[in-house]
């Protein structure tokens, strides 16, 4: 008889069992989580919705740097001794959000070792995914980095995706994150449009299609 291999591990039914020292928080779109210089104190977790990370210059602009979504951490700088919030954390679409405290979040990453493996895999596969969103802002295109945005909110290659149509998001914010002008946002989403990748139909949908312009290297006379 075959030996039967234990349940994978689900830090969400974990974080979420009794015992556990933990608030959950709703969140509307467009509410803040926290704020770039706040205290870091807790370690958070997105059980529903879409937050955005940005980050603000001594000069007051202002930068998109990531979005979570379902089963992503975030504030997990606290752990790591950063006793201010590097980032702010703002809602894209109605969230639920789960709140650790730091304290505890240690304890439990010192006493259960399935969330500890769980955690540390989080946290390589996001370094992984800044290290390709740097090479991605040297290297490619304004063009591919929209195609490559719009994948990633869609969550092409995540267990949870794909997700067709993405919550309400302005070209402001996709030009942020992208690293361009609204303008040349408005230009690729006609484009793309008109090509059958995306379409308007109650929400931005987005197909599988959109891939080949991420894998086609024409150059951006406006990068």
């Amino acid at each position: 008889m075959a030996a039967k291999h234990p349940p994978a591990f689900d830090p969400e039914a974990f974080l979420n069992s009794p015992g556990v020292a933990r608030k959950v928080v709703t969140c509307a779109a467009g509410a803040p989580i926290f704020a770039q210089g706040d205290a870091a104190n807790t370690v958070l977790y997105v059980q529903q919705g879409r937050v955005k990370l940005s980050v603000v210059s001594r000069t007051g602009k202002e930068a998109v740097v990531g979005v979570l979504g379902p089963g992503d951490f975030l504030g997990e700088g606290a752990l790591a001794g950063q006793p201010v919030r590097l980032a702010t954390a703002t809602a894209m679409s109605p969230s639920q959000i789960l709140v650790v405290p730091k304290r505890h979040m240690i304890r439990l990453l010192h006493e259960q070792h399935a969330l500890s493996d769980r955690f540390i895999a989080h946290m390589l596969a996001r370094n992984t995914r800044l290290e390709e969103d740097l090479v991605d802002q040297l290297f490619n295109a304004s063009e591919k980095r929209l195609a490559r945005t719009l994948l990633l909110l869609a969550r092409y290659g995540k267990p949870d995706g794909p997700r067709q149509v993405l919550p309400k998001i302005s070209q402001e914010v996709l030009a942020e994150m992208v690293g361009t002008t609204r303008s040349r946002v408005n230009f690729f989403m006609n484009k793309f449009r008109k090509l059958g990748f995306i379409e308007y139909n109650g929400g931005l949908k987005v197909h599988r299609s959109l891939l080949s312009v991420v894998l086609h290297d024409a150059p951006d006379p406006d990068q």
